[in-house]
């Protein structure tokens, strides 16, 4: 088989030449007319199906579409242009950037957001469509009931408390979750700015906050000091985190 450049060229010259010219037999099949190949899936371009369904928007939310500006990228240094959106609620504000391409239409009498695309063929724009729509409804629940997380402690001894560190605090009123999770030490873990940490029992820890990344990052952080281990069922489980227990080795 000829490489595209190579059989190009000897068409060519198969095309000047007045004289008949005999082709072997192993290239007869490259120089003969095929039907086009038929495309893997001949199904429908489909919406998202996220995407396409509407956002309630509850009482007391504000949503603000600002105008399309240009940022550079920090990783890349190119200038990408993106929409600021910010989220207003009872509970705070958060601001949240989209790409140029997705429109949201915010109709205040039905209190609705629809969001949509320029094109429905494009695969970024169909993959950033449902993404989005997951991120401002996040937001607007953040804003207006907010975003917990419940971490329990299983192990003997293990407890926890939130206490205060003034000198190792890094904002007015910082709070710190010490743990007690078998060391030779204590863990101290500082509570970031915008999260409320309590301790209903001494085996549960309750995040509290309207930015649900942030919540569940610090859940994580807490976590990985004690990872729930498959022999035992011990360490530190984050909500409805279940783990399936192994037998024993036996030697």
């Amino acid at each position: 088989m000829l490489a595209p450049s190579g059989g190009k060229v000897l068409k060519g010259a198969l095309a000047n030449t007045n004289s008949a010219v005999t082709l072997p037999a192993f290239l007869v099949p490259a120089f003969q007319s095929t039907a086009p190949r038929r495309q893997f899936s001949s199904t429908t371009n489909r919406s998202s199906k996220l995407g396409r369904s509407p956002i309630l928007i509850p009482p007391g939310v504000e949503l603000i579409i600002g105008e399309p500006i240009v940022k550079k990228d920090p990783t890349t240094y190119l200038k990408i242009p993106t929409r600021l959106v910010t989220v207003t609620g009872p509970l705070g504000k958060l601001n949240m950037q989209i790409p140029p391409y997705i429109h949201i239409n915010h109709d205040e009498e039905t209190s609705r957001a629809v969001l949509s695309i320029e094109d429905t063929k494009a695969k970024q724009q169909k993959e950033m469509w449902g993404t989005t729509w997951a991120y401002l409804k996040q937001y607007i629940i953040g804003v207006s009931e907010g975003h917990t997380a419940v971490l329990r402690l299983v192990g003997v001894g293990y407890r926890a408390m939130v206490e205060e560190r003034p000198k190792k605090e890094e904002y007015p009123g910082q709070k710190f979750v010490c743990l007690k999770l078998g060391f030779t030490h204590p863990v101290e873990e500082p509570v970031p700015l915008g999260i409320k940490a309590s301790t209903p029992q001494p085996t549960r820890i309750l995040l509290e906050g309207i930015n649900r990344e942030e919540v569940m990052s610090f859940a994580a952080r807490i976590r990985k000091w004690r990872r729930p281990e498959p022999y035992k069922g011990k360490g530190i489980f984050v909500n409805d985190e279940t783990i399936k227990l192994k037998q024993k080795k036996i030697k």
